[in-house]
């Protein structure tokens, strides 16, 4: 079965050289020329993989990507114009799960779609599955996230990264080995990804941050997950 991609940008030019591209590598193409008709196509479509622009008049593919995020686990590529680090920090945030900046080549938007698409049909590799102290509660097989009885949101990006590190509590996981598994093995030199990310799950999880009790940082090798004893 053909997998689909949904393209949502306002420019026709780019939709169609995008469409060719993909249908090129047997992809099954589906088009959208605003962030409103994006929405409604994701809905009929059920794509397997989405390609938002940013910059779009009216709604844009910031308002777009939360509404996606609302209803879907569907992976996300941001295509944006800009390169600064901030927008690029404010898609990763909000649950995309990758960015390129134009002008780009097709050659590397292939390989981000394929590593995207493998990574999300890959089975997950099931250790440990549930967690659980006086202020954290993870399940595993139920995608559940509790901080002080509280339910926490995750971004499926975040989820993955937390399932890896809690399935290898006590372990030290190498940044390579982390972005391989989260990512893929085409970012596994992405250090930049891992710190966005275990900066966004010690926000979410740990009571202060800067001074993390459960995801620790093993400088220059990796980042290990520490269980808590009655005495942590």
């Amino acid at each position: 079965m053909q997998e689909k991609i949904l393209a949502i940008d306002d420019s026709s030019d780019l939709l169609r050289i995008l469409q060719v591209c993909l249908e090129r590598e047997d992809y099954e193409v589906f088009t959208a020329g605003s962030g409103r008709e994006g929405l409604q196509r994701t809905y009929s479509v059920q794509p397997d993989l989405v390609i938002l622009d940013v910059m779009m008049p009216g709604m844009d593919g910031w308002e777009v990507l939360s509404r996606l995020r609302e209803m879907s686990e569907v992976p996300v590529i941001m295509l944006t114009a800009k390169g600064r680090e901030a927008d690029i920090v404010r898609g990763l945030g909000l649950g995309a799960d990758d960015y390129i900046v134009k002008p780009f080549g097709t050659a590397e938007l292939l390989a981000r779609v394929q590593a995207l698409l493998r990574r999300n049909k890959a089975p997950a590799i099931q250790r440990l599955t549930r967690y659980q102290d006086n202020g954290l509660n993870i399940d595993l097989d139920r995608h559940e996230v509790c901080v002080k009885g509280a339910s926490i949101d995750l971004t499926p990006t975040e989820f993955r990264l937390l399932s890896v590190l809690v399935q290898n509590a006590g372990k030290v996981v190498p940044h390579r080995a982390l972005l391989t598994q989260v990512w893929g093995e085409e970012y596994a030199n992405e250090v930049h990804y891992l710190k966005l990310y275990i900066r966004y799950l010690r926000q979410k999880i740990e009571e202060t941050p800067s001074n993390p009790r459960y995801i620790l940082t093993e400088w220059g090798v990796g980042y290990r997950f520490r269980e808590q004893t009655p005495d942590s």
